[in-house]
């Protein structure tokens, strides 16, 4: 348009760069880090990534470069958020379960040239570059993260060449005054996050600084985070960067309350300690939370908001969340979409509904968020909408600037999953006549039996509402008859009983017969980090239980 000039005063690249720059000044004196004794400013918290960013220019990190981290919620893992990408490089936080063999498969795929690890898991990194001697010429530094607040490795110890550092150490050797290095488009990548273990062989997502920017702030509004909230860090902050909220907190100049364990009397005492305002998790961490003995759990000072995600939490769960005091807003997403990527935002009317019923409304992943273009359950064939019925099943599809730039180094798997022109999640889902959306499984979950689908996240909820049912998954196990029927497995509270019999009786007179579970395992259910369970591993054990035989049918 005529008379419209684009230029430096009128156009930056977004970056959350930025709010990290601007919460030195606004609130520069307000704690920003909290891990035990440890405390931090905001000023201080600047002024360490300035001086990290700074180390890692002089020791060769240049704009492009992969820098991965191996550490769960400190103050290390926290100002890597920002010094690595002050120094135009890209950071990759790595899964803390992973074992030597998967983390020397990803450092060589990433091509990083430097790797923070946690004294904690040392042993794990030594061996990973043990296995990249053998193929790598060249192997990256180690910087160790020795905690010597709390620990009292040496580093001298456990570091054997010159080219190896400890991360305080390293820290001291950067300059204040390094000039921060800012993105040159707002689409150059921030940092590479790999997907979560929940199938077997993870994908390197890449994310932009004006996707994790604009996540930023969805998350904030997302949280309804008022200006300097207390969040309490109970989502790892290697998963989707611990969706995003590393970012948002600072752009709200709030507290972060880092936990080097999740427990929950660890919750529980930070919350009262710290008088935290926000938290997240996946239903895992909220079915600890309300399973703790009475001598863990305390009142809390205030109403505490969580974001929940990850898997469906259980209408039960919801529940009882809402009656300790918490205030549970559950999402919905991906990597693939920077975390969360849609809410169920609530609505006043439904207050006046029975619990069971808010709790079965909140369980539903809610529409998009101000950060998404949009989301739609779309037939994957002809790509249109399927009918608002509540009943028909197809794919959740995203479309905006919080979807991921692209599978590192995969241009096919990239070119599958935008096929059409939507983000395809691979989720499958039916749509409410109110447009919100709701998860039925995942397309390779979903069970087929007799040719009736299957929903397993609904059998998993019957489960879950059994007095003494603890945790549940479900997947199929085949047929002679039917092709698969539902197993599940199961884990008991401590100090409950309930046979197989039990449970297969107790969802067959609450569901259709085909849906409930011909077979119950007792036993630990199988979980990543981020609380999710591994059902391929449940697949494969339930393929190698055999076939069941059926002489009548159901």
């Amino acid at each position: 348009m005529e008379g419209t000039l684009k230029c430096s005063a009128n156009y930056v690249p977004l970056t959350p760069i930025s709010f990290l720059e601007r919460s030195a000044i606004v609130y520069r004196d307000r704690v920003s880090i909290v891990y035990g004794n440890v405390k931090f400013t905001w000023r201080e918290t600047f002024e360490r990534c300035v001086k990290l960013a700074s180390a890692l220019n002089q020791i060769g990190i240049s704009r492009g470069d992969v820098v991965a981290a191996l550490a769960p919620n400190i103050p290390a893992m926290y100002e890597l958020h920002f010094a690595v990408p002050m120094v135009g490089a890209v950071l990759c936080t790595l899964n803390i379960r992973h074992n030597s063999g998967m983390l020397s498969k990803l450092l060589k795929h990433s091509e990083a040239k430097v790797i923070f690890i946690d004294y904690e898991f040392l042993d794990v990194a030594k061996g990973a570059l043990n296995f990249l001697s053998k193929t790598n010429t060249k192997l990256p530094y180690l910087v160790l993260i020795s905690d010597s607040y709390r620990s009292c490795v040496d580093v001298n110890n456990v570091i054997s060449t010159s080219e190896n550092l400890e991360y305080e150490s390293l820290l001291a050797t950067g300059r204040p005054d390094f000039a921060v290095i800012r993105p040159n488009d707002e689409f150059d990548p921030i940092s590479l996050n790999y997907t979560s273990g929940t199938t077997s062989s993870p994908k390197g997502v890449v994310y932009s600084h004006r996707g994790a920017y604009l996540n930023a702030l969805a998350a904030v509004l997302l949280n309804e985070m008022l200006s300097m909230p207390v969040y309490l860090w109970t989502v790892p902050m290697f998963h989707c960067n611990g969706w995003c909220l590393t970012w948002a907190v600072a752009a709200q100049g709030g507290t972060n309350v880092c936990l080097r364990s999740v427990t929950a009397k660890g919750i529980f005492d930070s919350i009262f300690q710290h008088q935290v305002t926000h938290m997240g998790g996946a239903p895992t961490v909220l079915n600890m939370i309300i399973h703790a003995p009475a001598s863990e759990q305390m009142p809390l000072p205030g109403k505490v908001s969580v974001m929940t995600g990850g898997a469906p939490p259980p209408p039960q769960v919801l529940f009882k969340m809402e009656e300790l005091g918490f205030n549970v807003t559950h999402s919905y997403g991906l990597t693939e979409t920077y975390g969360p990527g849609t809410v169920c935002t609530w609505k006043p009317e439904w207050n006046s509904l029975p619990p069971e019923e808010r709790a079965k409304i909140k369980a539903r992943q809610g529409l998009h968020h101000l950060g998404m273009e949009e989301v739609d359950i779309m037939d994957p064939v002809t790509m249109k909408s399927v009918p608002a019925d509540a009943k028909t099943i197809g794919e959740a599809m995203f479309r905006g600037n919080t979807v991921m730039n692209g599978y590192l180094k995969n241009v096919k798997a990239t070119e599958d999953a935008f096929k059409g022109g939507w983000f395809r999640s691979g989720d499958l889902g039916i749509k409410h006549p109110n447009g919100y959306i709701e998860l039925k499984d995942r397309s390779k979950d979903i069970i087929i039996s007799g040719g009736e689908n299957i929903s397993t996240i609904e059998v998993e909820s019957m489960i879950f509402s059994h007095p003494a049912v603890f945790d549940a998954a479900v997947v199929g196990r085949p047929d002679d008859y039917w092709g698969e029927t539902p197993c599940a497995f199961v884990k008991l509270k401590d100090g409950c009983y309930a046979s197989a019999e039990e449970i297969i009786k107790y969802c067959r007179d609450r569901l259709p017969h085909y849906m409930a579970p011909r077979t119950v395992v007792f036993e630990d259910l199988p979980k990543t980090s981020t609380g999710k369970t591994q059902k391929y591993v449940l697949r494969q054990k339930a393929k190698g239980m055999g076939s069941l035989s059926r002489n009548s049918k159901l």
